[in-house]
């Protein structure tokens, strides 16, 4: 494992935490007082101490670093590299053996917003789209051409494209590179990419991608509009960098514990180059720091692994660096990860990551034992009298390179750009028709953009997942774990039908 001693950064720090206690609000409070000295060694005892004011007094220093860097905490910015001397100084301080792990990667920024605007037919003008993270530059008005295969995830879905011409192409089937690098090859001048789900796109064409391309996206509705419109003719105009820049994880992990049965328990630490990401993912981020921070005088029976992974958001660059370094030997020695990217959306479901593909849809099961850590967080839901929701293992979240090795996962999800259905305001409240987080991706993404309901319970959720798997692994490898923290994998009979949704 590529490690880093990072105490020579203390000084630094201790003028960071002098400047941060000038801009974290004062009604920030923390737990009962006596969760400073007594050990955290029970599910009660650490939920108490794990408080929603905690874990915002973090989202809070995010949001801080953010203002005090141009608004962002971008991988490979001075944004990031302040969040990640703020977690760094925090878990030292509670005794944690911390490490820095460095890695380079291609980042990516817009010196200037996108631009799509019809030229022809009438009526002219914008058109609101996003841009995909990696595109490249250029200036370009042109007919638009559509394809036969919609999808343009074979160069032959591109026979016969009139070069020059900007492509419009549907979401789905394959990556966005695959559709962009098909589009360029064909002689396409830009792509314009819509989705097929209602809702706005968001999306990367990931940090390999460096054909000099511009590409967009538009929603579902706009991309129909503009299939079915002739002789249309659009301005496509993108103003990008992309260049290697060297980032960072955070590893931080108990030194106590069995080193041969490691828990892993991660979360994203950047944002995208829109806006602060206090949300995504500072909500997960912060969470899991107050977690450890709480636990920090526990001795698990097994190691536990704090991660804060960088680069997330250019396509899972630091979770997979980390995992394609780790030799055999400790590749062996992680039991389980868990995965909190997002838990605290303002139109918020309670997902559950689908370790047994019981929700059947579509992309499989996790690796084997998933399925029982699903079940811990089914289980602490109906406990708490929430419903909530099977999510698919999508490959969108850092749990994805664990997943490729064949290490258990699981983890929470409170919703991104997708749409809150009826039938989900039935069971959560909150607003059909508008996406989970309406801030997704955007500079609104701040201190204020949180469901401080769903962070608190998702918090609980966290810290009893934790604690649990620290004391106990034997649901997923048969390792006897300490007797009071017997996982019971009943729950949802004893309690019946009615939370079952």
């Amino acid at each position: 494992m590529d490690k880093k001693l990072v105490a020579s950064k203390i000084g630094i720090l201790a003028f960071l935490y002098i400047l941060l206690a000038f801009t974290i609000p004062s009604t920030v409070i923390a737990g009962p007082k006596s969760c400073d000295n007594r050990v955290n060694n029970t599910q009660g005892k650490l939920q108490e101490c794990v408080t929603v004011d905690g874990v915002r007094e973090h989202q809070a220093a995010l949001q801080a670093i953010a203002d005090a860097n141009n608004g962002i905490r971008v991988s490979g910015t001075p944004g990031y590299d302040k969040s990640v001397d703020y977690v760094v100084a925090k878990m030292m301080d509670a005794g944690y053996d911390v490490t820095v792990q460095d890695f380079e990667f291609q980042t990516f920024f817009e010196l200037s917003p996108s631009v799509l605007e019809q030229v022809t037919p009438s009526p002219a003008g914008p058109i609101v789209n996003s841009i995909m993270s990696y595109s490249g530059s250029g200036d370009n008005t042109a007919a638009v051409s559509t394809l036969s295969v919609i999808t343009g995830c074979n160069a032959s879905d591109f026979a016969g494209f009139p070069a020059g011409d900007i492509a419009l192409i549907s979401r789905g089937a394959c990556t966005f590179a695959l559709k962009a690098t098909n589009a360029f090859n064909a002689g396409a001048s830009g792509v314009i990419i819509y989705n097929n789900i209602p809702g706005t796109l968001n999306g990367t064409l990931g940090s390999t991608f460096d054909l000099d391309i511009s590409v967009t996206s538009v929603t579902q509705d706009v991309g129909q509009e503009l299939a079915a419109t002739p002789g249309l003719v659009m301005r496509l105009k993108t103003d990008t960098i992309r260049g290697e820049v060297t980032s960072s994880n955070v590893i931080a992990e108990t030194p106590n514990g069995d080193p041969n049965n490691v828990i892993m328990v991660g979360a994203h630490l950047d944002s995208v180059s829109a806006g602060p990401g206090i949300q995504d993912n500072g909500s997960g981020s912060a969470a899991i720091l107050e977690v450890a921070l709480q636990m920090k005088k526990v001795k698990p029976r097994n190691k536990v692994r704090f991660a804060w992974w960088g680069a997330e958001e250019s396509g899972l660059v630091g979770s997979t660096y980390y995992v394609d370094n780790l030799s055999e030997e400790e590749l062996d020695q992680i039991t389980l990860y868990l995965n909190f990217d997002m838990i605290g959306s303002p139109n918020h479901v309670f997902f559950v990551y689908d370790g047994d593909d019981s929700d059947g849809v579509g992309a499989g099961p996790g690796p084997d034992g998933s399925a029982q850590i699903e079940q811990f967080f089914e289980n602490f839901y109906m406990q708490e009298g929430e419903p909530f929701k099977g999510t698919d293992f999508s490959g969108r979240s850092d749990y994805g390179p664990f997943i490729a090795v064949y290490i258990p996962a699981g983890g929470l999800f409170t919703g991104a750009e997708g749409i809150k259905t009826p039938e989900e305001v039935d069971s959560w409240g909150g607003t059909a028709g508008a996406q989970y987080d309406p801030c997704y991706h955007l500079a609104c993404d701040t201190y204020d953009n949180i469901n401080l309901f769903a962070l608190d319970v998702n918090s609980d959720a966290v810290a009893a997942a934790t604690l649990q798997f620290a004391m106990s692994t034997e649901v997923v490898n048969g390792i006897k774990g300490k007797g009071n923290f017997k996982q019971r994998m009943n729950a949802m009979e004893s309690l019946g039908p009615k939370l079952q949704r």
